[in-house]
């Protein structure tokens, strides 16, 4: 009989955004593979730091059922290392305490083909191409950036969404685009109670949402925020889009442009998807933030 994971929250994740290489892949781009690799079997017993997204992983990992105590969530680890580089990886999962057990080691190759035989709801990377090719495959994924701050691991898991390309399609984003902001506050009023078309983020945003539901709302071990530059009138269609979805956001920010740093500082956000790097380089000063390249504002260069 074979296992299943297929009814937990699935995350893939790779080894850079997991763990700090950058000393190892410097060798790597300048010196070759085989200087690499030496590299990280000579040190494959020294611990790694913490990559943009451990405190996330710790989090996520910390999630068990309220009834049965099963782990709610599976991580996996997906990485272009070979099983033999990759020890150096599992050494450290083991000396931190992560239960992380799956892994795919593709040697080099892109490790996206792999999510969907996962199951994984969310694909974490710093390697652009793999996330676009991740996205691709109608998987959510997104660009892990540089860290600024070091957040801290106790507390609820905080997760920030941009709106319109990440949680919606980006349908209304391209009458923006095309037409102008008049345009597009007309285009969102006369469609007010028209739900927009899922983007690449809405399924795992469903996943959060039935984790929440397994526990009391004031014990909630997961606050969700929508954190979007729309305001009023733009803001009814948003609404009723989540409520044709079933699901909800503890919190949601209708901002009409304003800067996103401070709000996603308040908020104590873990991580913040959002689909303009403008955004991004702005809002991982505070928080950890993670770039979704998908949709119309990938055509215009921030």
């Amino acid at each position: 009989m074979f296992v299943s994971i297929r009814e937990k929250l699935v995350v893939g994740i790779t080894s850079r955004a997991l763990f700090d290489l950058t000393e190892s892949h410097t060798i790597f781009e300048q010196d070759g593979i085989v200087a690499y690799q030496k590299y990280q079997i000579l040190h494959e017993n020294n611990l790694l730091e913490h990559g943009p997204a451990f405190s996330l992983v710790k989090k996520l990992l910390s999630l068990h059922d309220p009834q049965t105590n099963e782990p709610l969530v599976e991580v996996i680890l997906l990485s272009r290392n070979s099983a033999d580089t990759g020890l150096r990886i599992f050494n450290s999962i083991k000396a931190y305490d992560l239960n992380i057990t799956r892994a795919a080691f593709t040697n080099g190759e892109s490790p996206y083909r792999y999510i969907a035989a996962f199951g994984a709801h969310l694909f974490l990377s710093t390697n652009n191409q793999d996330v676009e090719q991740a996205l691709n495959a109608q998987c959510a994924a997104a660009t892990l950036l540089p860290a600024k701050s070091n957040h801290h691991d106790d507390g609820p898991l905080k997760i920030a969404f941009d709106g319109d390309a990440v949680l919606f399609s980006d349908e209304a984003e391209k009458v923006f685009q095309s037409e102008g902001l008049d345009a597009f506050k007309a285009s969102e009023s006369k469609a007010a109670k028209t739900p927009l078309q899922p983007g690449p983020f809405q399924g795992f945003l469903r996943a959060l949402h039935g984790i929440q539901q397994l526990f009391p709302a004031d014990t909630c071990p997961i606050r969700t925020a929508l954190v979007t530059a729309r305001d009023a009138p733009a803001h009814e269609r948003v609404i009723h889009t989540l409520r044709a979805w079933n699901i909800r956001t503890d919190e949601a920010l209708f901002l009409g442009g304003l800067d996103k740093s401070e709000f996603l500082k308040a908020f104590d956000a873990d991580i913040f998807f959002d689909d303009q790097l403008r955004h991004c380089n702005s809002t991982q000063q505070h928080v950890t933030t993670a770039h979704v390249p998908h949709g119309v504002m990938q055509q215009i260069k921030d």
